[in-house]
């Protein structure tokens, strides 16, 4: 791959921490929410749905953190 190349996925690559830096913010937040829930709460369906979330959000930066892994080493 020439220089103008890895220049444009050095692009992509910071879109994508900026991306994956927000969620990650997301997660955080949600999870704190989570946690201040008295434990009743967290084993409602509301609790259910809210964990999920986290979750999701997890999978969601692993996924962009190989992503960004995969095209840094080009």
């Amino acid at each position: 791959m020439n220089a103008q190349g890895r220049k444009e996925i050095g692009k992509y690559v910071a879109s994508l921490e900026e991306i994956k830096n927000k969620l990650e913010s997301m997660k955080d937040d949600e999870e704190e929410k989570y946690d201040n829930m008295p434990e009743g709460l967290q084993e409602s369906e509301r609790g259910d749905q809210m964990q999920e979330a986290i979750d999701a959000l997890d999978e969601a930066c692993c996924s962009l953190e190989e992503a960004i892994d995969r095209l840094n080493d080009i």
